[in-house]
């Protein structure tokens, strides 16, 4: 990446060229390295940072085992399919046997390898370079801490921990004893925001004044994941705050580039509580309730009728049996059960106010109630402004009015087939295999050492939600 440009510099070029009407694309192609070609609409196109996805200079793969073989274990696990060069996974510990059974069976490992509890793995002799830990928020502590212990390199799920205290203790052992230890915060890796990066960091912004951040869940991941999922509940989880969206707090210290010192935040849950539960309702979608067929929250319209987000159910290899198999979950779950009759708390809306170092402000909003998912970012520089939504985004600059734009869509180096979290999710596999490889921190942009603010962000945060006051991040 290229040296920042002072202000001053970036103004300077900008006075040079006055009155010649070519200042702004010099100083665009010097130093933001844009292909100069007007459009008709008067839009710069951005050439764009590569993010390339695999190390094709490696030659033998790294070893590991995953911890947890949900979702996500299995998203940063597919990275060893497509590059065994880079990656093998020897080992798993899984307690649902047919995920665990599924797991092995795709990475081919040996039974004696294969466990029920992470613990059973530390019983052993170290016997792989590295742990992919991708247990439920509360399982990522005691893991980690085991791991760093034994000397074990790591991919860690986020969020860190459960307390601050605990995610401090992580970060003092990693220095301890100086293990890769790479949190899974990846829209750093993503390529909306490696480009946005690069643009503030260019400074033909000039200073960065102010952000807006928003993200917005989308109704459905709202009740699926903090309503009737495994992080319904905050005391059991953490708050969402962390488990939803210290993404987005980290990506605001990561572009202001600042430390946060203060913090103010709102937010409570408004709509997902039995008093808002429509009368004919029942406790569970299918035990008659009359108003299902006019409910957006439906279990049945939802898993049966539409089979969306059935991979929690571990649905049968037989296709045929999918539709009775998803109703018996559907009567013993909390996938069942009345989004307003649950025992969630998790808040359904969330504003957070921050004051950077310099004056810097921000403002984020997770927002449970919106039809369309897709972080959404305003960024007020002294020199121009940027406007986002992890498709495009779209730079104007004061003097001249011309627009410069970066769109997913257009961008030759974006890989379209690896698209999680923006195409940020094997980004950040292909840089942690290469600095458990060269043993070498550098290679990361998640390390503890950064992702780590994020999370005093959050804990503060919360502190202030729930006491109603302004809190000062130490």
């Amino acid at each position: 990446m290229q040296n920042k440009i002072s202000r001053k510099d970036a103004i300077k070029s900008i006075l040079a060229g006055v009155g010649v009407g070519i200042a702004t694309p010099i100083l665009l192609t010097k130093f933001y390295n844009l292909n100069y070609k007007k459009k008709e609409n008067k839009t710069l196109q951005f050439k764009s940072i590569h993010r390339s996805i695999g190390n094709p200079r490696i030659k033998e793969p790294i070893t590991a085992i995953t911890i947890g073989a949900g979702a996500r274990g299995n998203t940063y696990g597919n990275y060893a399919l497509n590059f065994p060069n880079e990656l093998k996974i020897i080992g798993v510990a899984e307690p649902i046997d047919i995920r665990k059974k599924r797991f092995c069976e795709k990475h081919n490992i040996d039974k004696s390898q294969s466990f029920k509890s992470w613990e059973e793995i530390f019983n052993k002799p170290k016997f792989a370079d590295a742990v992919i830990i991708c247990t439920p928020d509360h399982l990522h502590y005691g893991p980690c801490i085991k791991a760093l212990e034994m000397g074990y390199d790591i991919l860690l799920e986020k969020p860190i921990a459960q307390t601050e205290k605990e995610c401090r203790e992580i970060l003092r052992l990693q220095k301890k004893n100086n293990n890769i230890l790479a949190v899974c915060h990846v829209l750093r890796y993503a390529p909306y925001f490696i480009n946005l990066k690069h643009l503030i960091d260019s400074g033909i912004m000039g200073e960065i004044i102010s952000v807006q951040h928003i993200e917005p869940i989308e109704h459905i991941h709202m009740s699926h994941s903090y309503v009737r999922g495994n992080w319904h509940d905050s005391k059991k989880s953490t708050p969402i705050i962390l488990a939803k969206s210290c993404h987005d707090l980290d990506i605001l210290r990561w572009l202001i580039d600042k430390k946060c010192e203060s913090i103010s935040a709102f937010g409570n849950l408004k709509w997902f509580t039995s008093k808002n539960a429509p009368k004919g309702s029942t406790d569970r979608c299918n035990q008659g309730c009359k108003v299902e067929p006019n409910c957006p929250y439906s279990a049945l319209k939802i898993y049966y009728r539409e089979r969306r987000r059935t991979f929690v159910f571990d649905l049968p290899e037989n296709e045929s049996k999918h539709g009775d198999y998803i109703l018996r979950q559907l009567s013993k779950t909390n996938y069942g059960r009345c989004v307003y009759k649950m025992d969630n708390n998790q808040p359904d809306h969330y504003v957070v106010s921050m004051e950077f170092e310099g004056g810097v402000t921000a403002n984020f909003s997770m927002e449970a109630l919106t039809s369309y998912d897709g972080r959404r970012t305003r960024i007020m520089g002294s020199l121009g402004d940027v406007v986002g939504d992890m498709n495009e985004f779209i730079y104007t600059n004061f003097l001249t009015g011309e627009k410069t734009k970066w769109s997913i869509e257009n961008d030759p180096n974006t890989v379209k087939d690896f698209n999680g979290h923006g195409g940020g999710d094997l980004s950040l596999v292909t840089d942690w295999v290469l600095a458990v490889k060269t043993k070498n921190l550098k290679n990361l942009s998640s390390t503890i050492d950064a992702s780590i603010e994020s999370h005093l962000m959050g804990f503060a945060a919360e502190e202030s939600r729930l006491n109603k006051q302004v809190v000062k991040i130490i």
